[in-house]
Formats: C-alpha cells, structure tokens, sequence
C-alpha cells in the first residue's frame, strides 16, 4: 500500500510534469472507482493542472476549475504512457495491471492502476480536497511542518488501543500504514500492540521523534526516484517490516511476524518487547525498553 513518504515522491514528481498541462481526455474503464456519482469525470476534459498535493495518503490533483483527487488504496499506483514512443513507465506487477481510468495531456496518458482482486482505486470529482471523506477526516500530518508532541499526545496517551493500530488510524495521524508503522514503532523501541495510555512520557517522546525523523528521511530517499521504482525502494529500504526470520541490524536478535489486521506485520521482540512476543501479548506489557 502506498504510504505518504511514496506518495509525496509521487505528487512532487506529477507535479513536475503535468502542472500547466491542459487534459485532452478522460477515460474512465471501471466505474466502481469513481465515487461522486454526481459528477462525471468527463467534467475534467479540458480543464488545466494546476499542480499536485498530497493529503495524507491520497493525490490531489489541482484544476482550474475544482479537483480531482484520488486514493491508491491498497493496490493501487500511476504509470506514465509516453506519447512519443508509447514507452510505459511502470515496472512489474504494475505494468500488467489494469488502468481504471487514465488522463490523456500533452506528451502522454496518466493511468490509475489496480493491481488488487476487488477495486480499492478511489476517483473523486470535487470543488475542494475538504469534500472527500477520508480526507476531511485526517488527523495532524507527521511531515507537516507543524507536527509536534502535542500531536502525539492528543492522538495516543489517552488511547486504551494497541499503537500499531493507533499508528495506521488515518484520523490520528494521516499517511501511515502497515509498513511505516512497522518501522517506526521498531525506531521508537516500542512493542507494536502495547496501549496508547500505558506509555510514559518517555516513550512518548521516543515516538514523536521516530515518526516524524523515519517518514522524513523516506521522504528524502524517494525524491528522484522514478515513479515506476517508488514501491521497490520503499520495500528495499525497510528495516523490519517484510523481513520476518531475518536478523534484526539493531541488535542482532530475530525479527518476527505476527498477523494484525488482517494482514502480516514484524517487529522485533528483543528491541521492541523485552523479548516477549506480540502474539502472546494482551496489550498491557510494557511499552519498550528503556
């Protein structure tokens, strides 16, 4: 799943390429993406770009006249279709899946992929970013300049939910998921299903600083890296997560899995847990080591 430090690589790069750029055409393949049901996305055609935004994890696209906004959700990507030679700018699995709509501007077609069995790709045609739900939902941004531990603090120390969970709740803090979590939750030294009240002051700190000093430098990383190699950076750079039975660099002990919503996530339990596993955990063990 994309998460923001991909898509903020993402948006600065469409931003770079499409602002200025009038839409030619709009093609809209699978109409289940298109989720304002009011306005066609034909409305787009022959509006300018303005520019490219990211909130949280979705992409905005500026207009001269409203938005088009849109959710990768959990397979969802952009590949760029050069009109000169008809070069496609994706990688595999992306440059086999198939595109749910596409604009077509000067020099070539943007295509909105979903590589997933059932459509997570989300279209919305808006006058402002604020009318999309999800959006006018999001809590504080952990690279907006003005995060800070008062937005941490607000969002976990009162919480009786795990933080892995708290983490990946767009409406406390928006642009992470399962992967980012993983990495930060292990940069904090803290136990991935421990609760959000039982943290100490500490450990509150820890986590501020992790989450926004990872996303950060993920943001750094990414910038120049072509759009169709964003995902396999992204994979290529994680500490923990997606490397289960692998070591851990930090302290040489054992990364594990351990199934959380749904899905697969790691952690490690010498470095995060005092060597307790997630799996066996009820929530209440400690925070992390000190």
């Amino acid at each position: 799943m994309p998460e923001s430090p991909e898509v903020q690589a993402l948006v600065e790069q469409l931003d770079e390429q499409l602002a200025g750029c009038p839409v030619r055409s709009v093609d809209l393949v699978e109409f289940r993406a298109l989720k304002t049901r009011g306005r066609s996305l034909s409305v787009v055609e022959g509006r300018t770009i303005t520019g490219a935004h990211r909130f949280g994890k979705f992409v905005d696209l500026a207009l001269d006249g409203g938005h088009l906004v849109i959710s990768l959700g959990r397979h969802g990507w952009v590949r760029w279709i050069d009109e000169a030679d008809g070069r496609v700018e994706a990688s595999e699995p992306d440059a086999v899946a198939p595109a749910l709509a596409s604009l077509t501007v000067d020099g070539g077609t943007l295509e909105f992929t979903d590589a997933g069995s059932w459509v997570s790709l989300g279209l919305w045609v808006v006058d402002r970013p604020s009318e999309v739900p999800g959006i006018a939902k999001l809590g504080p941004d952990p690279l907006a300049p003005g995060f800070s531990r008062a937005d941490v603090d607000r969002s976990v120390a009162r919480r009786r939910k795990q933080l892995k969970a708290i983490l990946q709740d767009q409406q406390s803090f928006a642009g992470i998921g399962n992967a980012y979590s993983d990495e930060i939750l292990h940069r904090a030294r803290l136990s991935p299903v421990v609760h959000g009240d039982t943290l100490t002051d500490d450990e509150l700190e820890r986590l501020f600083f992790a989450m926004r000093d990872e996303l950060s430098e993920a943001v750094r990383a990414r910038r120049g890296v072509p759009i169709d190699a964003l995902k396999q950076a992204k994979t290529a750079a994680m500490t923990v997560h997606g490397r289960g039975g692998e070591t851990c660099p930090v302290c040489g002990g054992t990364i594990e899995d351990f199934a959380f919503g749904g899905t697969v996530a790691q952690y490690c339990p010498t470095c995060q847990s005092e060597g307790a596993s997630a799996a066996a955990s009820d929530g209440g063990a400690p925070g992390g080591v000190a």
